[in-house]
């Protein structure tokens, strides 16, 4: 994984296609943590294609007010039960949804609140 910082910004996604973002005028091909001034790339889950609390460590660590998850572009990035009570006990809330759509709605609820986002670009 690789981190950039910008503590003088909130990062915001300026395009979403199938395994491709481009956030803050920089273009990416791995998963990625948009963080409040920061940003995680080549994140990468224990399981591919299932989300478990041991994959949300940066995240429970800087505990936003909210989480949204990008399942994919099929949403096919499921969540584990374990993933809910953790993020519950954090006192983040979290919605989970396709990342087009999660990209849409990180964007919104960033000029909001202290959001975050943990979004797989392809499935």
């Amino acid at each position: 994984m690789e981190e950039r910082q910008d503590s003088m910004q909130n990062f915001h996604i300026d395009a979403y296609q199938f395994g491709q973002i481009t956030i803050s005028g920089e273009t990416y091909q791995k998963d990625v943590i948009i963080l409040p001034g920061r940003l995680i790339t080549g994140w990468w889950r224990e399981e591919g294609h299932l989300l478990q609390e041991a994959d949300l460590v940066e995240i429970l660590a800087a505990k936003p007010d909210l989480l949204i998850i990008g399942q994919g572009a099929n949403g096919r990035m499921r969540v584990a039960e374990d993933v809910e009570p953790a993020l519950k006990a954090a006192g983040i809330a979290w919605s989970a949804m396709p990342s087009a759509q999660a990209c849409q709605e990180f964007n919104r609820k960033a000029r909001e609140c202290n959001a975050a986002a943990a979004l797989h670009l392809t499935c």
